[in-house]
């Protein structure tokens, strides 16, 4: 059986209704990084920023999995497949995708502020903000911040490297180290675009096939092909 890793990015939460970082409406337009998502914000100003990532949660348990969502999941039938998200929401868990690594951290969990891998699942959309964590700290949001390093990197390099088929959805291919998913993927492996844009694809060498269209069109369409393929 194949396999295939989907990397997936903003784009295909935004087909869900939600907000993104980087569109000149999205949520930095509203708030400032230094103020929502760094580390020196979460000490400085701890109530602002458990609120913006209720706020967050809250917006995504109102939501639902899209057809980009559900075309990735329903790929299972056929292929052995990962996905590889930037994103913080759990519409491709909720969408029937077995195996997803977050990259960026997970709005459904929160993690000791003196140990990054005391991690536990919030109930809920609403983090209260004198809530501690087993070991007695305050709880933070399990997001990796600017300025943080990405942990479960070394994972989707390893998960990259075993692909046999490469799928990139919904992201500009601008935010490192995360972009750079796209060199780990070994020589001659097809890897297939899904973005109405224009993301950054100088560096990739491997074949390479661009489906312009949102993730809610494209990945539904490139899920057909890719299962005529095996049938």
């Amino acid at each position: 059986m194949k396999k295939i890793v989907a990397f997936t990015g903003a784009g295909v939460s935004a087909d869900s209704g939600l907000a993104t970082f980087r569109d000149s409406d999205g949520l930095w337009a509203n708030y400032r990084i230094e103020d929502v998502c760094t580390p020196e914000a979460l000490q400085h100003n701890r109530a602002q920023v458990i609120e913006f990532y209720n706020m967050r949660r809250r917006e995504m348990l109102e939501k639902e999995p899209n057809a980009g969502h559900r075309a990735i999941a329903e790929l299972e039938r056929w292929f052995d497949v990962e996905v590889v998200t930037q994103n913080v929401d759990n519409l491709h868990e909720r969408a029937g995708s077995s195996h997803v690594t977050h990259l960026h951290g997970e709005l459904t969990k929160l993690r000791s502020s003196r140990n990054p891998d005391l991690i536990v699942p919030i109930e809920g959309w609403e983090q209260k903000l004198d809530a501690t964590a087993p070991d007695g700290s305050l709880l933070r949001p399990h997001i990796v911040f600017f300025g943080e390093s990405v942990p479960m990197f070394d994972q989707a390099t390893r998960i990259v490297e075993t692909a046999d088929i490469l799928i990139v959805v919904g992201t500009s291919l601008a935010v490192y180290p995360a972009a750079s998913l796209v060199h780990y993927v070994r020589p001659n492996v097809p890897i297939y675009l899904v973005d109405p844009g224009n993301p950054d694809t100088a560096l990739i060498r491997n074949p390479l096939t661009h489906i312009r269209a949102r993730a809610a069109e494209g990945m539904p369409e490139l899920a057909e092909r890719l299962k005529k393929e095996v049938l």
